[in-house]
């Protein structure tokens, strides 16, 4: 699945490095195997946005994208048109959406919802229905999400939120902390892994784009 991750994020045009990083072996390890960068993080981290916000310190980049290793749909394109609304300085951190109209899923709690106003900036992500009753479609919140380098670093030391321990989603820590988060929509939702149930419908995703 990692290597699935790579390949897609490879295809993007506006990305010129690729880090894993983790703090297991294994998957330093396996990331190597296939010739990706990888590096190894403190096993303190609490969240991925802490173990990205550890690796960008070392870095000179102006724009950090921070690429779940369980999104094996990921293509490049998504993340170019990330990194397209990052290059408004103004914007200190972006994530991308889609609209879903299989009104069914708004109950799984494996989905994450978000509203936005009506300049795309998220209201609220959760794992509930949102909104209440909605009947035509809602937005998927796709865990992608690109900082401005700065305040990735400033974001990584806030204190866990009230609302990011109750959802369980660590983007809540930045809307409780009064900062802003720009909404990128796409064309599609993807295939996240949370479930052993995922695994099965992300192999048959793959094996029919293995035969287009």
């Amino acid at each position: 699945m990692l290597q699935w991750v790579i390949e897609g994020v490879k295809k993007a045009k506006l990305l010129n490095r690729i880090i894993v990083a983790t703090d297991d072996e294994r998957i330093f390890q396996a990331a190597r195997n296939f010739g990706a960068e990888a590096a190894m993080t403190s096993p303190a981290c609490a969240s991925g946005t802490e173990r990205v916000a550890e690796v960008a310190r070392s870095l000179e980049a102006s724009i950090i994208i921070n690429i779940q290793g369980d999104e094996p749909l990921v293509d490049g394109e998504m993340l170019d048109v990330l990194v397209e609304a990052l290059n408004d300085r103004t914007i200190p951190m972006a994530t991308l959406i889609a609209k879903v109209r299989d009104m069914n899923l708004i109950q799984d709690e494996h989905i994450v919802k978000v509203v936005t106003d009506r300049n795309g900036f998220a209201l609220y992500f959760s794992r509930s229905p949102l909104p209440f009753q909605a009947h035509d479609y809602f937005f998927q919140h796709i865990g992608i999400y690109g900082y401005q380098r700065k305040f990735l670093l400033s974001f990584q030391k806030l204190p866990s939120s009230r609302l990011e321990k109750i959802e369980k989603l660590e983007q809540l820590r930045v809307l409780e902390s009064g900062q802003k988060i720009l909404t990128v929509e796409i064309a599609r939702p993807t295939l996240s892994v949370d479930t052993p149930q995922d695994i099965i419908r992300v192999e048959r995703c793959l094996r029919t784009k293995t035969h287009e």
